[in-house]
């Protein structure tokens, strides 16, 4: 009796391990570079976290240019790799194309909908998060003149900016927000000069506190606010450590949460396909406050983004989602 349980005990250890053999993830990184200090960073802490909880090795590659794209997504579905993570809205073009053509592997697409039976879309409600962030710049800035500076021109960065445009003048219509963008092109999302040289422009205007959404190009608009004795509100991930006492706030967007629940749910064979939105409400945005910026958040302005986070959470106070009619209304 005793031999036969040893036996199942051992049987059952060995289908264990073999279960996870069977999981071999992948994330592909948008351009910026896996260490952007924000969204493809999250992404790989995520992966990281899933890492050391499992022991289960990644797969990983980090894209120089969009001609890149469906051949690093062809090859990782032909060599087995499942689930395969793709981090940024730019992927979904070739997703389309991969996802139909490998209908066994499961696809998560982070920033984009793609409406295929193996693919789980996540999204975000960044315009609440950033709502909080426009409150707490408003509530920081001695000018009443705050500011916003986008990565690429598209309508998701708008969704950011009008967040924190709302936020802003939430408290009070004499609220100024000067807003630019670093450019039209994937190379927007890069270029660290190039953002400071806007976050310096929009000094010269009168702004004390600027906010970004620019991947690696925010790392120069926080640097040029550091710089000039201004406040930066870091995005993505929390930047508030890399100039402590400089960073008011960061937005975060819980990235890392949508990689690591995707590996996880497949390797507990509890995957499901479709779209996941992730707000205040469901822990997936919100301000980080800790060391760095404690000195420099209130308990005014704690009191006052607390009540913010439960009005959107109640519905009592609805953002407006730029993507829905591609309109800021404040």
């Amino acid at each position: 009796m005793k031999k036969t349980l040893l036996t199942l005990l051992a049987t059952a250890a060995m289908s264990a391990s073999a279960l996870a053999a069977d999981i071999k993830p992948a994330i592909i990184y948008d351009l910026g570079g896996k260490f952007d200090k924000s969204f493809n960073e999250a992404a790989y802490n995520g992966a990281e976290k899933f890492k050391t909880e499992t022991g289960i090795e990644y797969r990983e590659f980090e894209i120089a240019n969009d001609a890149q794209r469906e051949q690093a997504l062809r090859r990782f579905a032909g060599d087995g790799n499942n689930p395969i993570v793709m981090a940024g809205f730019s992927w979904a073009a070739q997703l389309e194309k991969v996802a139909a053509e490998y209908p066994d592997t499961k696809f998560a697409i982070i920033d984009m909908v793609v409406d295929k039976p193996n693919v789980r879309s996540v999204v975000f409600k960044e315009e609440e998060g950033s709502w909080l962030a426009g409150i707490m710049a408003g509530m920081a800035s001695k000018s009443k003149t705050v500011s916003f500076v986008g990565g690429m021109d598209i309508p998701l960065i708008h969704k950011f900016a009008c967040g924190y445009i709302g936020g802003a003048k939430s408290l009070g219509a004499d609220y100024n927000v000067l807003e630019a963008y670093t450019g039209t092109t994937p190379d927007a999302w890069n270029d660290p000069v190039k953002g400071g040289e806007i976050a310096k422009s929009q000094f010269d205007q009168g702004s004390d506190v600027v906010y970004h959404a620019a991947g690696g190009t925010g790392v120069g608009v926080l640097q040029a606010a550091a710089d000039a004795g201004k406040l930066g509100i870091g995005v993505d991930s929390n930047q508030n450590g890399l100039h402590p006492g400089k960073v008011l706030t960061s937005m975060v967007k819980r990235v890392d949460v949508a990689v690591y629940d995707a590996f996880m749910s497949a390797k507990d064979d509890k995957f499901q396909p479709g779209i996941n939105v992730l707000g205040l409400k469901e822990n997936g945005v919100d301000v980080a406050l800790d060391d760095n910026n404690a000195s420099l958040v209130t308990p005014e302005m704690k009191a006052a983004i607390d009540k913010a986070r439960a009005d959107i959470i109640a519905g009592t106070v609805k953002v407006h989602d730029y993507m829905s009619d591609e309109t800021c209304p404040y």
